[in-house]
């Protein structure tokens, strides 16, 4: 069962990332604030539940969540900028874009920067713990999903659609294959063998 909260303020926000781990598109987090009493029996960390009820939570999160927010850190910034920092910088980006201002922020893994001197704490698997995480990664990974969907068919030998940039076999074999996209992270091994990789 997961806890509706952390802290004892009235306004606590949720966030986390999805994409992290990919080897092409950007890095996606969404902070969400939820209702007191909010429940939903399927909510759960996204990584647990199938893409079916991920989009099945979606729209019922973005309805009644009193507030939410998404943003993409792209993969040129992920190069410039290292993968951690994209991170965190997606979530502060994600919650700038809160119209309700959180008094306190819960975020999901053990690294984060401090966000406009509101108080935080960093919660190792939070995403199974508390409900505004989870629904914060269901939002996260469904908003990086729908991204990875559209430039699968720009560039459709690499099956985003399916793998969503995460490092598959048939993903490397694509890389091997055709070489790298735009879309791609270049600061990433994305092979195995990259060391002699001409890139």
């Amino acid at each position: 069962m997961l806890l509706e909260k952390y802290s004892n303020y009235n306004i606590e926000c949720g966030t986390d990332e999805a994409g992290r781990g990919c080897l092409a598109g950007p890095v996606t987090a969404a902070a969400v604030i939820l209702p007191e009493k909010f429940k939903n029996s399927i909510l759960n960390d996204s990584k647990q539940l199938s893409e079916k009820k991920r989009d099945l939570l979606k729209p019922i999160i973005e309805e009644q969540a009193l507030n939410f927010g998404v943003a993409h850190v792209f993969q040129e910034e992920i190069d410039s900028i290292n993968i951690l920092n994209a991170s965190i910088l997606a979530m502060h980006k994600s919650i700038e874009k809160l119209t309700l201002n959180p008094q306190f922020i819960i975020v999901d893994g053990n690294r984060f920067k401090p966000f406009k001197n509101i108080p935080f704490e960093t919660i190792i698997k939070g995403d199974g713990k508390y409900l505004s995480i989870a629904a914060a990664s269901i939002l996260a990974k469904t908003y990086r999903d729908i991204y990875m969907n559209v430039i699968h068919e720009e560039y459709p030998m690499y099956n985003w659609k399916k793998n969503k940039g995460y490092p598959t076999k048939e993903h490397r074999e694509a890389i091997r294959k055709y070489g790298i996209t735009k879309y791609h992270r270049k600061s990433f091994r994305l092979l195995p063998e990259q060391f002699n990789l001409d890139l």
